[in-house]
């Protein structure tokens, strides 16, 4: 997630860009508009599904792959629009007291995210079913919605001095477990695609750790660096769930393999193992516990940490990059979007240690008003509107207020447009949209 409001290098030509839920599209923002791309074949080509002239941009959300997409301005940060960018048409919008500095959502719950509140809406109707109130300051935003149902686990910071996580159950509506994963606030959070897992980092930046979702346990500890002062931009894990990916302020983007097999294996007494691999394993276990006896806890904590399987180093420092490992057409890819305006494509290898290799860089600031769609999903379609939505979508305006802790004020509001939640709505939150265009 990045917050651009009140950024100047907007305006200087950089952008906003976001990976959809299960990593198949991109959003890319910028002062002019946003454009929707498509990854199944970004080794070669990057294939924009849709495009619009708008409002300045800072926060775009789209739901999988359906026509659905949750929008904030800069003009109106205190707006939230969910727009069906394949009619073009507004669904409703909600006002709310203070700026949104985050939006999340899956096929059951809309997230927005205030600076000392969270508000939860039931996707389908767009009702507020639930307001967490007084959570600590949390003025960047930070948050992480789990993009599985089954799993429908939000999770939010419990500390602003130290890095404590809130787990709260997103669909029955209570908190679940509360992880003190650092001693440092948090600076980064992500669920793994089934949420039973959650990776976390601090403002320290030097140790990634990842917990159970579910209980709190530590499952691993990853060693980013020695270096202090390292801001984490952005943490994901692979559509796999078998990989780890970091960004940060430094030019460098770090992989980590989760090998759950070797953890499986270690706590499995009667699995079998060859000599091998049993006598290297019970020399580890000699070696940690005899480090342990002698050296100090920080030591030994650098010891037993886990490094990077595979970094890529890119052109220059300080810019944010948002990362994401997924396949596309049956091979193993690390997409770096970054905020001036690059995609980039790299193979990851087999083998620890080795390489990266660069397949594609594709330049996202190419001026282009017109949707190039391939599949035809915008064919008579016209351009025009903020956000794609024409001036007429706007409907009858009323007040609803929802959750927990009521203060007395009228804190959301909402505006139903013409094509309000209905059974063409709850087929796109489904992923039922067709492909092809669709009458507006």
């Amino acid at each position: 997630m990045m917050n651009l409001l009140g950024r100047t290098d907007v305006d200087a030509g950089e952008v906003f860009v976001n990976f959809n839920q299960n990593i198949t599209s991109l959003a890319v923002a910028s002062s002019g508009g946003y454009s929707l791309y498509s990854l199944g074949s970004v080794d070669s080509t990057l294939d924009k599904i849709y495009h619009t002239k708008s409002d300045e941009l800072f926060l775009i959300e789209r739901l999988f792959e359906s026509s659905l997409v949750a929008i904030v301005s800069q003009r109106a940060p205190r707006k939230l629009k969910v727009c069906h960018f394949k009619k073009q048409s507004e669904i409703c919008n909600y006002s709310y007291a203070n700026t949104i500095l985050a939006v999340k959502l899956n096929r059951e719950r809309l997230i927005v995210c205030l600076e000392e509140s969270l508000y939860i809406h039931n996707i389908q109707d767009m009702k507020v079913v639930h307001t967490i109130r007084d959570t600590p300051c949390n003025p960047q935003g930070l948050c992480a919605l789990s993009s599985s149902s089954e799993h429908c686990y939000l999770a939010y910071p419990g500390s602003v001095t130290a890095g404590e996580v809130q787990i709260f159950d997103a669909i029955n509506l209570h908190a679940k477990t509360m992880i003190p994963a650092h001693d440092t606030p948090l600076a980064a959070l992500a669920f793994s695609p089934s949420g039973t897992e959650i990776a976390t980092a601090s403002e320290r930046g030097t140790v990634i750790r990842v917990f159970s979702s579910q209980d709190g346990s530590r499952l691993f500890e990853l060693r980013r660096g020695l270096k202090r002062c390292v801001s984490i931009v952005s943490l994901s894990f692979s559509t796999c769930a078998e990989y780890l990916v970091s960004s940060s302020n430094t030019e460098t983007v770090h992989i980590f393999r989760l090998d759950r097999s070797a953890t499986e294996t270690a706590e499995g007494h009667g699995s079998k193992q060859s000599s091998d691999d049993w006598m290297g394993y019970s020399f580890f276990r000699f070696l940690s516990k005899t480090v342990t006896s002698y050296l100090p806890t920080q030591v030994t904590d650098v010891f037993s940490q886990g490094r990077a399987f595979a970094s890529v180093t890119l052109p220059e420092a300080g810019v944010r990059r948002m990362c994401a490992i997924t396949t596309i057409q049956k091979q193993l890819r690390l997409l770096i979007a970054s905020q001036d305006g690059y995609l980039y494509v790299y193979s990851i290898p087999t083998v620890e240690g080795a390489e990266c290799q660069l397949i594609k860089r594709h330049d996202l600031r190419l001026e282009d008003h017109y949707a190039m769609d391939i599949k035809g999903l915008n064919s008579g379609v016209s351009i025009g509107g903020a956000a794609g939505v024409p001036p007429s979508s706007a409907g009858a305006a009323g007040a609803g207020t929802g959750g927990s802790g009521g203060d007395g004020k009228s804190a959301v509001s909402v505006t139903i447009g013409v094509d309000k939640p209905s059974s063409s709505y709850a087929s796109a939150v489904k992923g039922d949209d067709p492909v092809g265009p669709s009458s507006a």
